[in-house]
């Protein structure tokens, strides 16, 4: 193994990103022991500085992170943790515990993973007006209603034949279709991955019947 630099206490800070969408998830720290913990058994296991002992990540909350790839920097002093996450990283319920801008500039390229982490923070930090809020104020029933509508909306535009109507529809659907995500604790990944599983599947299928 590498000859890893730890602090005068015995700790490296190890940074985990989210091995699909490259989102810095946390910040923790880990000694030997932990790190040792963590490469047998595939999971995170830290050091809490607080409570001065190890701490396997999701032990209570059930929000393990597979480890995919572990590498430290040219210094030797941090580690860069790549996991496959199963649920929120962060205890607030937010799935990174870096959420909070400090400076934000407005030309940040539109992505869907910025659009799905903006509506958890509608849903953990309350914004007075937010109409995201006030869906997750009213509750999944609510949720669900919208999602229905705007599915028929979706029907009847691509029934008209209006390409511009339709991408305004599917833009709708695809909004309540995160937020209901959100309700359900359904995470992006959690998507990827069963559309993954279903690809390998076809990919089968396509091959049986060539043959």
């Amino acid at each position: 193994m590498i000859d890893l630099k730890y602090n005068s206490d015995g700790l490296i800070p190890a940074i985990v990103q989210d091995h699909y969408t490259k989102d810095v998830l946390m910040l923790a720290y880990m000694n030997a022991e932990s790190l040792d913990i963590s490469i047998k058994e595939g999971y995170t296991c830290f050091y809490s500085r607080s409570r001065q002992e190890l701490w396997r990540k999701g032990a209570t909350s059930g929000n393990t992170q597979q480890i995919v790839s572990i590498r430290t920097d040219c210094d030797r002093d941090t580690l860069l943790i790549d996991v496959i996450k199963n649920g929120p990283a962060c205890h607030t319920g937010s799935e990174s515990c870096f959420f909070n801008d400090i400076v934000k500039s407005e030309d940040e390229a539109f992505s869907y993973e910025n659009l799905y982490k903006m509506l958890v923070g509608r849903k953990i930090e309350k914004k007075e007006g937010s109409y995201t809020t006030y869906l997750f104020e009213k509750g999944t029933d609510k949720i669900l209603k919208k999602v229905g509508e705007e599915c028929t909306e979706v029907i009847i535009a691509a029934k008209g034949g209006d390409k511009e109507e339709t991408v305004f529809e599917i833009a709708d659907l695809l909004y309540h279709l995160t937020v209901l995500m959100i309700d359900q604790g359904i995470t992006i990944n959690d998507v990827t991955a069963e559309l993954a599983k279903r690809h390998i599947v076809d990919h089968k299928v396509k091959q049986e019947k060539m043959q």
